[in-house]
């Protein structure tokens, strides 16, 4: 299955957006210190490489490595954008208000009719505006 250009935007948008908080959690304790433990580093590893996975094992993972964030790493949330939760979805859906989710599903929807009709779509502009950032 090859991705159509609306869908690889959207992949693009939110590798990204991953990569952008990798490299603001790497800055942040535990990661950074000395003494990180075996097991935090093993975390922001898998963290590291989430972004050269593939497929269906992007998301699983991702939804495993997000909602473990939420319980063990809760002093990043505030570094996670909200995208990423609704991108990999699944438990991740679990935190995220209704009403963001509702925005969420409206972008997709307004993704889903421009491939379908083939109008011009910019996934990155349309999220702005449905966030009265644009």
């Amino acid at each position: 299955m090859t991705m159509n250009d609306y869908d690889k935007a959207y992949y693009d948008f939110h590798m990204r957006l991953l990569q952008a908080f990798i490299t603001q959690a790497k800055e942040q304790p535990p990661f950074f210190l000395e003494d990180c433990t075996q097991e935090d580093k093993d975390f922001f590893l898998e963290l590291s490489e989430l972004p050269h996975s593939g497929g269906s094992n992007l998301l699983i993972q991702g939804q495993h490595l997000f909602c473990r964030i939420v319980a063990v790493y809760p002093h990043l949330m505030p570094l996670v954008p909200r995208d990423l939760l609704w991108f990999f979805g699944g438990d991740c859906l679990h935190y995220m208000p209704d009403e963001e989710i509702s925005v969420f599903q409206t972008l997709d929807e307004l993704r889903q009719q421009a491939n379908e009709t083939g109008e011009p779509f910019s996934y990155e502009n349309e999220r702005l505006k449905s966030m009265g950032l644009h």
